[in-house]
């Protein structure tokens, strides 16, 4: 103890239900500053039959913004759109919670070029994050979608306008 009465621990290997602790009263004191008490998290998982995750993407929505926090791919099942269907079901999702934008992290040895493709832009970097890498910092607005005559299942909802050349026959 010291002079204060607080023992001061240090491990690396914190019991999971601290860190949740610690995460809840920075959210509580985030929203207490901010005004925002909107915050949710967001899991997509991909699951093989027998129920093992083969990929994932975890993060949350809070104050108009969505954070990717994890976007992982089993290695046998990277490059063939895996990850980019994740990344859509998180693009719609945050829409349609109210994300203005998605901002994440990666690594200069991860995938900055497949979020670019994805329409990321680079907006920051740490330079030598680790040693001899940089850890990359990428937002990718979320404008507003036009109305449309469908419906969230893709089908007409029957308000179709007829083509100029339809209207003439």
């Amino acid at each position: 103890m010291d002079r204060r009465g607080l023992e001061i621990e240090l491990t690396d290997l914190p019991d999971h239900g601290i860190v949740q602790f610690l995460d809840d009263r920075l959210y509580e004191f985030n929203a207490a500053r901010t005004g925002y008490d909107d915050g949710r998290l967001l899991a997509i998982l991909a699951r093989q039959r027998g129920g093992r995750i083969v990929a994932g993407l975890y993060g949350w929505t809070w104050g108009g913004c969505c954070y990717v926090r994890t976007l992982w791919v089993d290695e046998r099942r990277r490059h063939k759109g895996l990850g980019t269907r994740l990344m859509v079901l998180a693009e719609r999702e945050a829409r349609a919670r109210g994300a203005r934008q998605i901002v994440l992290d990666t690594h200069s040895f991860q995938a900055p070029d497949f979020y670019r493709r994805l329409g990321f832009e680079i907006v920051g970097s740490f330079p030598d994050y680790p040693k001899g890498y940089s850890q990359i910092f990428l937002r990718k607005p979320l404008k507003a979608r036009r109305a449309s005559a469908r419906t969230p299942r893709g089908r007409s909802s029957g308000r179709r306008r007829s083509s100029p050349a339809a209207r003439a026959r």
